[in-house]
């Protein structure tokens, strides 16, 4: 009898490494497949294909700064206007909302990260984009067109659109991974700096402070969730392959670029040229997200050595 328990449970652990090794070598095929269809670009251009401004398929000239300009500058522009509201969110359902508020609050805002991106970006062609156009752009100019991030033409589509949407979508990430964390930071903390004296305002900036290395993973996770945007983006942020310092003008990332030409990319250094953006795409994703789980995982190592002590 123990030898067949003992047989069993072999065998249920070598399954369960099989499925674990599965999700490795999947990742190892795909970076493996992306580097192999990406040699023809990297041998063509080398580091200049990263650093290339140019892209012209009909040429044969393809440079992939403008994507990662496009993309860089978008995802910035999401956090920086997503962060400031999912803290907000996080610390009124954590520290300060009555439960029966709480809990339809973090249904709405679980719910938003449930919608389509094709959805997203429908509203933001048929909502967004005409309110940038009518009202926020010109009023932007009016108070601050001596920047050149606010200069430009106004047509409802561009980074600065790409950028919104962007926030809308990562918010509902960052938010969540923010309750959890504050979440689990002890009690004890919060009663001991209310036995202390300090205000309830007081008592939220100690456990954030405590908290500040999971707040930072949750950002970082916003932002890989942010670099990876396809579609709604792809429909709202103009597609085109240029830099400019105008939030206003259209541009492209390299998720949407690869959204929009995949399919019409039949010559072969064409296909491989947005294969090796996939592969830069895939890597920096890949990092970020690898950053932000390390975050996380100290915030909670943190916690529970806290807890023991």
């Amino acid at each position: 009898m123990a030898k067949t328990g003992t047989f069993a449970d072999s065998l249920f652990k070598g399954i369960l490494t099989v499925f674990a090794g599965t999700i490795i070598l999947v990742v190892i095929a795909m970076i493996v497949m992306m580097f192999w269809n990406s040699l023809p670009t990297i041998k063509e251009f080398g580091l200049g294909f990263l650093i290339g401004s140019d892209w012209q398929p009909a040429s044969d000239v393809y440079g992939a700064l403008p994507f990662i300009y496009g993309t860089i500058v978008s995802s910035v522009i999401a956090l920086i206007l997503a962060v400031p509201v999912s803290l907000g969110i996080a610390i009124f359902l954590v520290e300060q909302a009555p439960r029966s508020i709480a809990s339809p609050i973090a249904f709405m805002v679980e719910l938003l990260a449930a919608i389509p991106s094709v959805v997203y970006g429908l509203w933001g062609i048929f909502v967004l984009a005409p309110f940038i156009r009518n009202y926020l752009g010109p009023f932007l100019q009016d108070y601050l067109g001596w920047l050149p991030l606010f200069q430009g033409r106004l047509t409802g589509i561009g980074m600065l659109t790409g950028g919104v949407i962007m926030a809308i979508m990562v918010t509902p990430i960052i938010t969540a991974v923010v309750r959890d964390v504050l979440e689990v930071v002890p009690t004890s903390q919060r009663d001991a700096a209310l036995a202390l004296g300090a205000t309830k305002w007081e008592t939220t900036l100690i456990v954030l402070e405590n908290a500040s290395s999971g707040i930072a993973g949750a950002v970082v996770l916003g932002l890989g969730r942010a670099l990876g945007e396809t579609m709604a983006v792809t429909m709202v942020i103009g597609n085109a392959p240029q830099i400019s310092a105008s939030l206003f003008e259209p541009a492209y990332t390299i998720a949407s670029v690869l959204a929009a030409n995949f399919a019409e990319a039949t010559d072969r250094l064409y296909l491989s040229a947005l294969i090796e953006m996939g592969l830069v795409l895939f890597l920096v994703t890949f990092v970020v997200n690898a950053a932000a789980k390390v975050l996380v995982m100290g915030v909670a190592k943190g916690t529970n050595a806290a807890r023991q002590a």
